[in-house]
C-alpha cells in the first residue's frame, strides 16, 4: 500500500475523497478519540487515542497539502513524453491495485456473551446481529450499523456509540451506564429495563439523539 493510500484508509476514506470530504473526516475522527473523552485511569486507550490523533492529524496534512498545491504535474509529464525518442517503447502504465477491504458486514451474526471488550468496531454493519448478553464495555462503534440488533443484557459501560444506527435494536435490561450515544438513531428502539442512571442522575450522552418512538426504561414511549 503506497503512503498516499495509507492516508485515506487512516481518515477511513476512499482514494480521491475531496478535499472538503478530508476535512470532515478529520472533524468526526478527532471528536471520536480525542483524549478528553476517554476515562483517565484506562491508561491502555488514552495511549491508543494519542496514537490515533496523531496518524489522523499527519494524514490530513499530508492530503490538504497535496490537494492544494499547484497542479503541473501534468505538463511536466507532458513535455518529457514529447521529448521522448521512442514513445513506443513506453510501458502503459498500470492501475493502482487496491487492497482488498476487511470485511464490514457482520449482520446477523451470532455474538451472543461474546467478550467484544475494547474492540474497535467502528463503521461495522451488525444489522440485526445478536449481541445479547455480549461484553462490549469500552468499545468503539463510532457510526456502527446496528439497527434491528439484539442487544438485550449486553454491558455496553463506556461505550462509545457516537451516531451509531440503533433503530428498532433491542436494549432491554442492557447496562448503558457511561456509554456515549451522542448523535445516535434510537428511533423505535426498545430500552425497557436498561440501565442509564445511578439514582436521579443520568449517566449517558444522550447530545442529539434521536429517541423519537423509543421505549424508555420506565416503559414510556418518547414523543
Amino acid at each position: 500500500m503506497s503512503d498516499l493510500e495509507q492516508y485515506y484508509r487512516v481518515l477511513e476514506l476512499e482514494p480521491g475523497a475531496t478535499l472538503e470530504e478530508v476535512n470532515q473526516a478529520y472533524k468526526d475522527l478527532v471528536f471520536v478519540w480525542h483524549p478528553d473523552r476517554i476515562p483517565k485511569d484506562n491508561l491502555r486507550l488514552q495511549q491508543k487515542a494519542q496514537d490515533k490523533l496523531k496518524a489522523i492529524n499527519e494524514a490530513r496534512e499530508k492530503l490538504r497539502s497535496l490537494k492544494t498545491k499547484p497542479q503541473t504535474t501534468h505538463q511536466t509529464t507532458y513535455q518529457t513524453t514529447q521529448n521522448s525518442p521512442s514513445p513506443q517503447q513506453e510501458k502503459p502504465s498500470q492501475p493502482t491495485q487496491r487492497p482488498p477491504k476487511q470485511n464490514s458486514d457482520l449482520s446477523g451474526k451470532d455474538y451472543s456473551r461474546a467478550n467484544l471488550s475494547n474492540k474497535d468496531l467502528s463503521g461495522r454493519n451488525l444489522s440485526y446481529a445478536n449481541l445479547s448478553g455480549a461484553n462490549l464495555s469500552d468499545t468503539f462503534m463510532h457510526k456502527v450499523n446496528l439497527r434491528g440488533a439484539n442487544l438485550s443484557e449486553a454491558n455496553l459501560f463506556r461505550a462509545n456509540l457516537l451516531l451509531a444506527d440503533l433503530r428498532e435494536a433491542n436494549l432491554r435490561a442492557a447496562n448503558l451506564i457511561g456509554a456515549d450515544l451522542s448523535g445516535a438513531d434510537l428511533r423505535g428502539a426498545d430500552l425497557t429495563g436498561a440501565r442509564i442512571r445511578s439514582g436521579e442522575r443520568l449517566l449517558v450522552k444522550l447530545v442529539g439523539t434521536n429517541l423519537a418512538g423509543a421505549i424508555m426504561p420506565d416503559g414510556s414511549i418518547y414523543q
